[in-house]
Parts: C-alpha cells; structure tokens; sequence
C-alpha cells in the first residue's frame, strides 16, 4: 500500500505522522483517533499534580454551557484578605472542550496555593454559538464573579484572563476589542491583564491563508468567509489603543503559533501597551498540549515565568 505524508492537527496544533492513504470518508476517524491517543499521552502529566478541593459550580448565565467552577485561594497564603482571581478559558477549536477535561489538575492546585483565587469556565460552542458569543460568556463569567466578590474573597480590581489554544484566541479577543466587557458592563480596567498560551489565530485571515491545511474547515466553520468579520474577530488587527493593561504570551516552538504570537506581540506595542512573550521547548501537538497540562507544575519551566509576572502584577501594588 502507498504511504502518504498527513498533517494531523488539533487546536491549531501540528503533529506529523506517516499513515496509509485512507479513503476520504475515514480521514476524520484518523485524526479523532490520534487526537485520543495525544490526549491519553499528555493527560499523564496530571498523574502527578496534588489533589485540589472540590470546586464551586457557579452559572453565570441560563444556557447549560454558561457555568464555572470555582476554587478560592487557600488561606493560609492570603490572611483572609481578598484574593487576585485567574479565569482560565480551555482550548478545543471554538468547537469541543470543557473546564471538566481541559483544564489540566495542576492549575487548580497550584494557583490557590500561590495566594489565587481560581476559575475554570465552561462556554457555548460553535456551531451551536458564535465566536462573538464565546466572548461574550468570557464577560459575563469575570462579571459573575466580580459581582460575588464579598462573598468569594476576590479582589476585583485584580482579575487575570488566561486561556489556551481557542481559549487564548478568546482572551486576546477580549482583551482588545472592549465592547465583549462593555456588554457585561465591564471595562478594560476591570482586568489586570491577559495571559494567551500557545494560540494561533490571532490574525484570522493569516492563519486561514498560512496555516495548517487540514484546520482551515475548522477556521472557517469558526469565524465564516467575510473579511470583515475575521478582521472583527482578531486581535492583532483590534490592537490599537486602548487595550487591557498588560499582556504575557507563552508559546512553544510551532511555527504558526510562534508566528502569530510575534504579529500580536508587535501590535500591542505599537499601541504602547506593555507585552512580554516567552518561548518553551515543545512542537507539533504534543508541545501545544504540554504547556497547558503541565502549566502549575513547578518542575515545568513556564510556570515560574508565569508565577514571577503574576507576582509582579498582582502583588507588587
């Protein structure tokens, strides 16, 4: 049988793999299957994390995706006093995923223990919902909380947005373009800053026309064909001041991702607002998968970068 040279991607990820030419109809069952074999992989850098508390489930609004969970910073490291939140948004190319398995296990018991309050939130997918609408959840969860801030020990002046793969596409959506916050009746100032970790479509139509051939059905189911929309959609192109405070993008060594994080990194400062990028070892899918399972391990090298930029912007006032 001939063999043929597949580009197998998830999340905007690239793995490569020599597979007998399958016929049409099975090429999705492929991609499904080394998917789950990478997933099953990765999900092994949580065999190791420390067992956290068990969650709050909190709705943030009437549709059965609108919901988080929610774990307080442990008090040992905070005095009671009100906490800084992180609000993780979870990957799945805008279409599949949820805070039940994409969160990873360290991050809810690492980031507590540093002094966080942390929250991992579920939104509606696509095609059932719009990106528009993915950013939209994203709001309405920070003003969920927000809102519950006596309640919860938060401090709201001292809110993180991070997100992974379609989730850090998300998070830099909201954190140039305010009218996501705006419609929740929040402001950039409401957010300390945006964490964006290993995405690559932050110039929609750049990645649509560069990136991964076998992705560009999932962009396009995405955010559609209209130039407008997509430039609507991406953040390197809603850029320009104002923008959240500040931003730190981590990335491993994927070209697109690397790539598309270099463009955002440009335009914000070209807006003057403050931007740190860092790279990591990793590449195809298993790297992208890395940097969101193992983030909150200490032995994994992006966490302490992490930790020190948090530390400086949230504990330095």
């Amino acid at each position: 049988m001939r063999s043929r040279l597949f580009l197998v991607v998830s999340s905007a990820a690239v793995a490569v793999a020599i597979l007998p030419r399958p016929a049409p109809a099975a090429a999705e069952t492929l991609r499904e299957q080394l998917r789950r074999h990478l997933a099953e992989r990765a999900a092994k850098a949580d065999e190791d994390a420390p067992q956290s508390p068990r969650p709050t489930n909190i709705a943030y609004g009437p549709a059965a995706e609108q919901v988080l969970d929610f774990w307080p910073a442990r008090t040992d490291t905070v005095n009671a006093t009100p906490a800084p939140l992180i609000v993780f948004v979870h990957g799945g190319g805008w279409q599949r995923g949820s805070k039940d398995n994409a969160t990873g296990r360290w991050k809810p018991a690492h980031f507590p223990a540093e002094g966080y309050a942390f929250a991992s939130i579920n939104y509606r997918l696509v095609p059932a919902a719009t990106v528009e609408q993915q950013a939209t959840d994203i709001a309405l969860a920070v003003k969920a909380l927000v809102d519950r801030a006596a309640s919860l020990n938060l401090d709201p002046h001292r809110v993180v947005l991070m997100g992974h793969s379609a989730g850090a596409h998300l998070v830099a959506l909201v954190g140039t373009d305010e009218r996501y916050l705006k419609g929740a009746g929040l402001s950039f100032a409401s957010l300390a800053g945006i964490v964006p970790i290993d995405g690559a479509a932050y110039d929609v139509a750049a990645q649509i026309k560069d990136g991964p051939g076998v992705m560009q059905g999932t962009y396009r189911q995405a955010f559609g064909t209209d130039p407008t929309r997509q430039r609507a959609l991406s953040p390197t192109l809603q850029a320009a001041a104002p923008n959240a405070p500040t931003f730190l993008l981590l990335h491993v060594q994927r070209p697109d991702g690397e790539r598309q994080a270099v463009a955002l990194q440009a335009a914000l400062r070209a807006a003057g607002t403050p931007v740190e990028r860092r790279g990591f070892p990793g590449t195809g899918l298993m790297g992208h998968m890395e940097i969101n399972r193992r983030l909150g391990d200490p032995a994994y090298a992006a966490t302490s970068v992490l930790d020190d930029w948090l530390r400086r912007l949230l504990f330095a006032r």
